[in-house]
């Protein structure tokens, strides 16, 4: 096996560079990306306390070590996936990291800041490779929207708005642990802590003060309630699961809310919203960000889709001034979630920096938990605590520098829908 130097970007391995799985649930097929990642990487062992996950591992993963505890992988590999609740996040990445292992830990990073914190201080201590899966900044619809705003096509960024249309929250969120809060936190966390980070990215700076404001206004009143030992959402999906009223077999503690909301004022002024319903009839999310010159909008969040840009001044019109087609699957995240993988055994195999930093994913904990806690509190606003400079500086020598903006390729360009003239150098 290979050996992380402490304090700097991981030297080059000359032997394949050895990864482990903890958790095989719903997530645990991203390990399968370790052999596509393009590295001398090999998948040698999965961890699951479960003998029901552990079952699944032999099943997923032929050839591979299965062991019962996370504990039992230090010896075995270099480096691990951790795919587990979030609640069992900071517990197993930080005794992952003190042992010496890298660690790709699913996001979120955690379900509180405090314990968002205590990993953070531990990958500093001990100069062992940390990253956080926020796969979602690798799909083609955010590197798109970024490219647009990197190009300058709507001027400064001044506020976003998000719109969350979480169609299969019922079949998602709560029919398994997902819906206790005390393994949870808030969905504001495990579904939208993508959406806060993308809003941290397009708008260049972090949430600084958040307010709240929700309600568990649906799947609260179904009474149909069961454990589900062994099960995975895969078990139990089905679209034909609707009206969301008429949901049966949800998990036996439902808290979570099902429709959430915040505000965020970043650091740099910007101000965004957020909005997560999980009983639409439709599955996907829309993001709106308008700048001093202009704004932009995605219908779809996959391939297929298109992110429209408006920069001259008319009437409403459904054309776009530039439109920009998404690239990327036409569902899921299969694509984004490679791309992370691959980010992540690069660094750790090769010392390539990644251009995500676990601090980003700390900011996307402590404005997502510290807004349910305005919700849960008479949405009174939290305001965001400092990370210690030494965290801060650590990191920032492990994370690359911003890539350029991509060349345009708009598809078309749109007149405008007013009586005025239109701008003679515009699109």
């Amino acid at each position: 096996m290979t050996s992380p130097t402490a304090e700097q970007a991981p030297a080059a391995a000359s032997a394949p560079l050895c990864v482990g799985v903890v958790g095989v649930g719903q997530r645990a097929y991203i390990a399968h990306h370790v052999a596509a990642s393009g590295e001398a990487a090999v998948l040698v062992a999965a961890a699951d306390t479960t003998a029901d996950g552990r079952d699944r591992a032999a099943a997923q993963f032929p050839g591979v070590a299965v062991v019962a505890s996370h504990h039992e992988l230090v010896g075995l590999v270099d480096a691990a996936i951790v795919t587990t609740p979030d609640a069992t996040h900071a517990t197993i990445a930080t005794d992952l990291l003190r042992a010496g292992v890298a660690v790709y830990l699913e996001k979120p990073l955690a379900t509180s800041v405090a314990d968002a914190d205590a990993i953070l201080g531990v990958a500093a201590e001990t100069g062992t490779p940390l990253y956080v899966g926020h796969n979602f900044r690798h799909a083609a619809v955010v590197r798109l929207m970024h490219d647009v705003i990197a190009r300058g096509e709507i001027g400064e960024v001044k506020t976003i708005w998000v719109r969350h249309f979480v169609g299969n929250g019922g079949d998602y969120y709560f029919k398994d642990w997902h819906a206790d809060r005390s393994q949870t936190g808030t969905l504001l966390l495990q579904k939208a802590s993508h959406d806060i980070d993308v809003v941290h990215l397009l708008a260049g700076a972090f949430t600084e003060r958040v307010v709240g404001m929700g309600d568990l206004m649906v799947y609260g009143d179904v009474d149909d309630r069961r454990e589900r030992p062994g099960e995975t959402v895969d078990d139990w999906f089905s679209f034909d699961n609707w009206p969301p009223a008429s949901a049966t077999g949800l998990n036996p503690v439902v808290d979570v809310e099902d429709v959430s909301m915040m505000m965020m004022t970043l650091g740099n002024g910007v101000v965004a919203s957020y909005q997560q319903c999980h009983f639409t009839p439709d599955y996907w999310r829309n993001y709106t960000v308008v700048g001093t010159e202009g704004r932009l909008e995605n219908v779809g969040d996959t391939g297929g889709g298109v992110v429209k840009v408006w920069n001259r001044r008319h009437d409403w019109q459904v054309a776009g001034d530039v439109e920009y087609p998404i690239d990327g699957v036409e569902a899921g995240h299969a694509d984004a979630d490679l791309a992370a993988v691959a980010e992540f055994v690069a660094f750790v195999a090769r010392g390539v920096l990644p251009s995500l930093s676990p601090v980003a994913a700390r900011a996307a904990v402590a404005a997502g938990s510290l807004a349910a806690e305005s919700l849960r509190d008479g949405s009174t606003p939290r305001d965001v605590p400092p990370l210690p400079d030494a965290v801060l500086e650590h990191f920032a020598r492990l994370t690359a520098p911003a890539a350029p903006a991509a060349v345009p390729r708009p598809t078309r360009s749109a007149p405008a829908a007013s009586s005025a003239a239109p701008d003679p150098v515009a699109l």
